[in-house]
C-alpha cells in the first residue's frame, strides 16, 4: 500500500478512535451498557419491515456489535501495517491483544466480566477485517488503477 503522510495520520487517527470506542464501551456499567443495547435495538425494531422479530435480549446484538468494531479495528490494523510493510501477523497478533486488554477492563467494571468467547469473537471480526482490507485492496489494484 502506498504511504503519504496524510493517510498514514489518517489510518492513526482512526485506530484510535476505533480504540477509544471500543475500550470507552468497556468501562461502561452492564446497567448503563444493556441500557445502550437496549435503545439501539428498539431503534433497530422500528426500523425494520413490519413481520420481523427482533431477538428479545440484546445479547446478540451485543456480540454483532464487538464483532463489527473488531471488524474496523482489524482494517486500520491491516491498513497501518500494509503502509508500514511489516509482516503480515502482526496486525492480527495487535488485534487479538486488543480483544484480551477489552475483556481485562470488563474484569474491574460493575456487572461485567471477561469472555473468553468475546476474545475469540472479537479476533474473528479482526480477521475478517484484514481480509476485507486485502481484498478490497486488491480489486481496487487490478480494476481501478489499471
Amino acid at each position: 500500500m502506498i504511504r503519504t503522510d496524510k493517510r498514514f495520520r489518517l489510518c492513526v487517527t482512526l485506530l484510535i478512535c476505533n480504540l477509544v470506542f471500543i475500550w470507552g464501551n468497556s468501562l461502561l456499567p452492564g446497567e448503563i451498557s444493556g441500557a445502550i443495547s437496549d435503545e439501539v435495538r428498539e431503534i433497530l425494531a422500528a426500523v425494520m419491515p413490519a413481520g420481523d422479530q427482533m431477538p428479545a435480549s440484546g445479547g446478540l446484538l451485543r456480540k454483532a456489535a464487538h464483532f463489527t468494531e473488531f471488524t474496523w479495528l482489524g482494517m486500520c490494523l491491516a491498513w497501518l501495517f500494509g503502509m508500514l510493510r511489516k509482516r503480515k501477523f502482526w496486525p492480527l497478533l495487535l488485534g487479538v491483544g486488543a480483544a484480551c486488554v477489552d475483556e481485562t477492563i470488563q474484569i474491574f467494571v460493575p456487572d461485567r466480566g471477561p469472555s473468553i468467547r468475546d476474545v475469540a469473537l472479537d479476533s474473528c471480526g479482526v480477521l475478517t477485517g484484514m481480509i476485507l482490507l486485502y481484498l478490497g485492496h486488491t480489486y481496487f489494484k487490478r480494476k481501478v488503477i489499471k
